[in-house]
């Protein structure tokens, strides 16, 4: 499975940026799919998942503000960002793993390039 995510970029503190991630390479229903971000000079972080049923999970420094979301027909993945804050600014990298959503990125078999998101204040 091949991952390319966009969508990223520069955008004022209480502003709003919509990440995507296409999938390609693999029966794209059957996976799991998460957002993980990483910070410079930290370690990564789960933001979000969604598995094959659409069942959702996220972080609760986002809860309320980020939703992830999948079109199964177009291969892709979503995260709305919404009321995003400076702390938010980071790498994002979208993953894949087959069926079940876990919050720990070493169970993702499968990871994207990252897109850089920054927040200004």
């Amino acid at each position: 499975v091949q991952l390319q995510a966009s969508g990223g970029g520069l955008v004022q503190a209480g502003g709003s940026l919509r990440l995507s991630c296409a999938a390609s390479g693999g029966i794209f229903r059957n996976y799991a799919m998460a957002w993980f971000r990483q910070a410079s000079g930290k370690e990564r972080e789960f933001v979000a998942t969604i598995n094959w049923s659409g069942s959702r999970d996220s972080a609760d420094s986002v809860k309320g503000r980020f939703t992830i979301s999948r079109d199964n027909a177009k291969n892709t993945v979503y995260l709305q960002m919404n009321s995003l804050k400076p702390e938010d600014s980071a790498v994002y990298y979208c993953a894949a793993r087959l069926f079940g959503s876990s919050r720990y990125n070493g169970d993702y078999d499968y990871w994207g390039q990252g897109t850089q998101v920054t927040v200004s204040s």
